[in-house]
């Protein structure tokens, strides 16, 4: 026989209502109270209808936190620390009571899949959604998430950007947690422009997304402040945030110009492709090129030489992003908070020795 809510609350000793609460955590209930009713859900197996819940409730149990790679270090951390908070550290008994079920979803930088993951989450009647990293500046598409978004947030999911700017002219967005990447990539090239560097390449991410064109502009404004703008498209170059991107386009910086004593790359990941590009030529780092990165993945400090690069504090923004998504947390003043980076100084970049 199928065990009934009503079945719960009788063994409980509580109201069908407060069974209720107990299980969708979306209203205080005395511990001991929660307790009774968490072993009673034991005791007869009582499964929640997650569908019939979502139906009759405004959302479902389920939270979507959307990322281009899961296997991307800079999003992997930020999902896990997302999803401990989602999830929920439990009392311990493997039991459910209040938590939301996470779901990771991969769109591989597509916005086509990005919008139709937004889609499914609609359906789903999901709780909340989590988007992480930069976005596509394409009006169509920023157009088209706005609206997708706004439908969200109407039918009472809760939005919320993690290390993305939010989207122009939208009231949809619960909270963005917004990282400095133009003050991090400043602060990074003033640290090589100290150091005596003058010739200094950039290898940028890919065209068009916010993270790319933030930290490129700090890159710039970093070097006009110096006085030493003037030849920037020669000494960039574009493509994915991957280790064969930054091979690649640092062989063609050090072709096109080989008198760069400092290169700079769009993520850590990349600078780890710059590192063998510079040996490859038979170069030291940092005695004739200098390398930094971005982002102070957990590899960077194991590096040879240790990686000189931008720390982000992932975990603790993705974190943060978890509890805003659960309603534990306050969204801040504005519902937009901008992310301190950090310059991480280490053996990656010295003087020019030329």
């Amino acid at each position: 026989m199928t065990v009934t809510l009503a079945d719960v609350a009788a063994r409980a000793r509580v109201s069908p209502a407060t069974v209720s609460r107990v299980l969708n955590g979306n209203y205080p209930v005395a511990s001991s109270t929660r307790e009774r009713v968490l072993r009673a859900v034991d005791e007869l197996d009582y499964v929640l209808n997650g569908p019939a819940s979502s139906l009759a409730a405004a959302t479902s149990d389920l939270v979507g936190i959307l990322v281009n790679d899961i296997a991307d270090p800079f999003f992997g951390i930020m999902a896990g620390a997302a999803q401990s908070e989602i999830g929920g550290p439990g009392d311990g008994s493997g039991r459910a009571g209040g938590e939301k079920l996470a779901v990771v979803c991969n769109t591989g930088g597509s916005p086509e899949r990005e919008l139709t993951y937004l889609t499914l989450l609609q359906r789903q009647r999901a709780a909340a959604v989590v988007l992480t990293g930069g976005a596509l500046e394409d009006p169509a598409h920023q157009a088209a998430m706005a609206a997708k978004l706004a439908k969200l947030a109407d039918a009472g999911t809760r939005i919320v950007f993690c290390g993305r700017p939010p989207l122009p002219d939208t009231d949809a967005v619960a909270a963005a947690l917004t990282f400095d990447n133009r003050g991090g990539a400043r602060r990074l090239t003033e640290h090589l422009i100290t150091l005596g560097h003058r010739r200094i390449g950039y290898v940028a991410g890919p065209l068009e997304r916010t993270t790319t064109r933030h930290r490129l502009e700090g890159h710039r404004e970093a070097m006009a402040a110096a006085g030493l703008q003037g030849d920037e498209e020669n000494l960039t170059e574009h493509g994915p945030y991957d280790r064969g991107s930054g091979y690649d386009a640092t062989r063609e910086l050090l072709r096109r110009a080989p008198d760069v004593t400092a290169v700079v790359a769009a993520n850590d990941t990349v600078a780890l492709g710059a590192c063998a590009a510079v040996r490859d030529r038979g170069l030291r780092i940092p005695e004739d090129v200098s390398v930094a990165g971005f982002d102070d993945l957990p590899f960077s400090v194991d590096a040879v030489p240790a990686l000189t690069t931008v720390r982000l504090p992932l975990f603790e923004a993705g974190a943060r992003a978890g509890r805003l998504a659960m309603g534990k947390e306050t969204p801040p003043p504005g519902g937009i908070a901008t992310i301190d980076a950090e310059l991480m100084e280490r053996g990656s970049t010295a003087p020019p020795s030329h």
